[in-house]
């Protein structure tokens, strides 16, 4: 039996299918342009040649149907047929007060995760029109929501309270939760196993470093704080999301720009951080060679972002307490050496040491690595995220026990002896 993994957003369905008995990744891929026109599907098998479909148009029901067909296909799929599928787990980006894990999805959780919808409308609406199709689809098989914001749950009340009048947290939900909660847990395990303990010995920094980008304070194996809020827009500055902000320039240039609330949150989300410092929209190789060429607009938007996480990476030592290990991810950029050289610069008071030639060696986007020197009292690793891995991990600790406690659950990656799952070849995935 097999287990289906669904990240659903506006334009995209990024899917992995994992082998249930022992999460060996069969095959991964994702449906672009969805909604769009001029869509296409990409199947990679590991070790195998990547598989292109073109396709006129498809919305996120005829998408995850595309999926399925690929999946099936006589010749190329690598299942008979969709009863192989034993459940799917969904990404759900906000699961708000009421998920601390991930659940199956009945009718009483799909109607909070609906509910939800006002606290993520650009996440939780594609989240909820994959969950719907893949019922309408695979109606007989379990369908388990994983929650980015579950992880987060354990930071204490005087962390995720802002201070705003408090009948906007006990009327409306206004409170800190954070996001990207699988990916952290899998740094954190992960570090934890390099570094010979474990998890709820471990003080650790995780960094999700991709198109959104946070930052997450570990105490003890358990998250006490992280870098987003209420939305994904806070904390560190982004591809193009802004990060955090004055909030009196909202009010200034929505006087000053007679600017809706609606024109001023998509300048926010999506021509802010790194685009609106470059104007352009730069991968992470481009910007650099860029900013080595003299484009100063570059140069100060890498300057401007390892300033942003020098500072949380601070705060968060103060938050903690004596550190085990600093753990970026690689995320859109495989190889964001400069960056890290960049953050990490003058940190050396926390006892973290860069070990500059393992910092600039040839990564391989597939294998984790330690980069601190020697005599770093911090150990500094880079670490590939594999989310889907614990979303496929969850889904099946639920079909066999009913439910999962991420905090307390014997992930195999957190084995010492685990070998990351992560194909090379996801990379050629569209970001």
């Amino acid at each position: 039996m097999k287990i289906l993994t669904l990240s659903c957003w506006s334009n995209s369905i990024h899917f992995r299918l994992f082998n249930k008995d022992d999460f060996a990744l069969i095959v991964l891929g994702s449906v672009e342009r969805v909604g769009m026109g001029d869509s296409y599907l990409i199947c990679i098998q590991p070790g195998q040649q990547k598989s292109t479909l073109h396709v006129d148009y498809c919305d996120h029901s005829s998408a995850l149907a595309l999926i399925l067909d690929a999946l099936t296909d006589v010749q190329q799929g690598v299942m008979a047929s969709g009863q192989e599928i034993a459940a799917v787990g969904h990404r759900v980006a906000h699961g708000g007060e009421d998920f601390h894990n991930s659940v199956i999805i009945d009718e009483k959780t799909f109607s909070a995760i609906r509910s939800l919808r006002r606290l993520a409308p650009l996440h939780n609406t594609y989240n909820i029109a994959g969950i719907e199709a893949a019922r309408e689809q695979l109606p007989d098989i379990p369908q388990i929501a994983v929650f980015d914001t579950a992880f987060h749950q354990t930071i204490p009340e005087h962390a995720f309270i802002y201070p705003l009048p408090y009948e906007w947290y006990e009327n409306h939900a206004v409170r800190r939760y954070g996001f990207h909660g699988h990916a952290h847990l899998y740094l954190s395990r992960r570090a934890a196993a390099l570094l010979g303990k474990e998890p709820a010995e471990c003080n650790l920094v995780t960094i999700y470093l991709d198109r959104g980008v946070s930052l997450c304070a570990i105490r003890n194996g358990i998250s006490i704080d992280t870098s987003m809020g209420m939305t994904p827009l806070e904390g560190a500055v982004m591809d193009t999301r802004c990060g955090d902000i004055d909030p009196g320039i909202i009010t200034f240039e929505m006087k000053r720009g007679n600017l809706s609330a609606h024109e001023l949150n998509l300048i926010l989300n999506q021509k802010s951080g790194m685009f609106g410092i470059t104007g352009k929209h730069y991968d992470r190789g481009q910007l650099v060679q860029e900013a080595s060429d003299g484009n100063e607009r570059c140069a100060l938007a890498l300057k401007i972002e390892a300033y942003r996480l020098k500072k949380y990476i601070g705060s968060y030592c103060a938050a903690v307490g004596p550190l085990d290990g600093v753990v970026f991810s690689y995320g859109s950029g495989c190889d964001d050496g400069l960056m890290r050289q960049l953050t990490l610069e003058g940190l050396d008071v926390f006892g973290l040491k860069l070990d500059l030639v393992k910092n600039r060696a040839p990564a391989s986007c597939d294998r984790e690595a330690s980069i601190s020197t020697a005599d770093s009292t911090v150990g500094i690793f880079v670490i590939p995220s594999d989310e889907q891995l614990a979303f496929a991990e969850d889904v099946a600790s639920i079909l066999n026990n009913g439910c999962i406690d991420h905090v307390r659950h014997a992930y195999t990656f957190s084995r010492s002896g685990f070998v990351p799952n992560i194909c090379s070849e996801e990379q050629e995935l569209p970001e």
